[in-house]
């Protein structure tokens, strides 16, 4: 089997992005805790329900987040919330 290559576009204007490697993947969510982020932009909720609805049915425990404003980064409370409680998070980017 040849491994998978994944690329990450990093969105913000950085003239020297910094360099970033992508974590480990679990092999099932089953048993797992997954955090689903709503970034604050409007119908990233309707995503996030029907992911959420899907994930349950998949056996994973889903805990919800959400961003004060997508305007502004995450609070570095709420980021530490997330990686205390959250295995795995997903995050909304929906218009």
């Amino acid at each position: 089997m040849v491994p998978q290559v994944t690329t990450v576009l990093d969105p913000t204007d950085e003239s020297r992005p910094a360099a970033r490697t992508v974590g480990p993947r679990p092999g099932d969510l089953a048993g797992r805790t997954v955090g689903l982020l709503d970034i604050s932009k409007p119908r990233g909720e309707v995503f996030l329900d029907r992911l959420a609805t899907l994930l349950g049915e998949h056996g994973a425990t889903v805990r919800r987040y959400a961003k004060p404003t997508f305007t502004k980064p995450m609070p570095a409370d709420l980021r530490a919330e997330i990686a205390a409680e959250c295995e795995v998070v997903i995050e909304a980017l929906a218009d």
